[in-house]
């Protein structure tokens, strides 16, 4: 796997270089930050941010088996992923939805043979329920050792969802959002960023100073929003470029608004 160290003058601006260089997008890669940078005193002794970057493990051993590494994919990763999935299962996935899926609805249970498909080219032969309702299609991931799939901070789990709906987004009118589940692990991320959430908001009261928590995904940040919206002595803002940013949460002024 191709792993590249990149310098820049901040994290978020490392990272959106090393997504550059693999063409890939953020949720396709793993980050690991090596050193936060410093911007120093009037601009002396300022230090660079540095990250290790590399293609996340499932999406690399599935390059693999295309013939293809990180540097090889077309520009546009973002257009390019969903063909890739077709090309690798050999043929368009089944449009019309089994007698078992038939349930779930079509579009839930063309999305569920994408994903069996997807995971079965993976070596991964684990059943997939189906849960929908008015917005959302989820799609739960079952079975011995389905835990590998949930990755750091769910990135490996973010990853292939991100295909998933890319590919259902093609199918037409019906493009109800598809969230991927195993193990309960949405449900325990979320129930660890409320507390997380809750205790920073306590040390923010406490100090009266803000408190940054540092690169979360877009979900994971909704979560925290959603969490002290309702806490009219604090304030919560993301801040920072690029599909990871970071949010901050602080002591709320005279018009300030959430």
């Amino acid at each position: 796997m191709k792993a590249v160290e990149i310098e820049a003058k901040s994290i978020d601006e490392a990272i959106e270089k090393a997504c550059r260089e693999l063409g890939q997008p953020r949720e396709k890669l793993n980050i690991e930050i090596l050193s936060e940078g410093s911007s120093g005193i009037l601009g002396l002794g300022a230090k660079k941010a540095r990250i290790r970057a590399s293609l996340l493990s499932l999406d690399a051993e599935f390059q693999a088996s295309l013939g293809k590494g990180p540097g090889k994919e077309a520009k546009n990763s973002r257009e390019a992923a969903p063909e890739e999935v077709r090309e690798a299962a050999g043929k368009e996935p089944r449009i019309e939805a089994t007698k078992e899926a038939e349930p779930d609805g079509p579009a839930a249970g063309r999305a569920r043979e994408f994903l069996e498909g997807l995971l079965a080219k993976m070596g991964l032969d684990f059943p997939v329920d189906v849960e929908e309702d008015e917005e959302t299609i989820t799609l739960k991931i079952t079975g011995d050792g389905s835990g590998i799939l949930i990755g750091k901070s769910g990135q490996t789990l973010d990853a292939i969802q991100y295909i998933v709906n890319k590919a259902h987004g093609q199918g037409g009118r019906d493009r109800k959002r598809i969230v991927l589940d195993t193990e309960e692990y949405r449900g325990r991320r979320e129930e660890y960023l409320v507390s997380l959430a809750e205790k920073l908001a306590e040390k923010v009261k406490r100090t009266k100073k803000p408190v940054t928590v540092s690169y979360m995904s877009a979900r994971d940040r909704r979560i925290i929003h959603l969490a002290l919206k309702g806490d009219e002595s604090l304030v919560t803002k993301s801040r920072g470029e690029g599909s990871y940013r970071k949010i901050v949460i602080l002591p709320a002024r005279r018009g300030d608004k959430h």
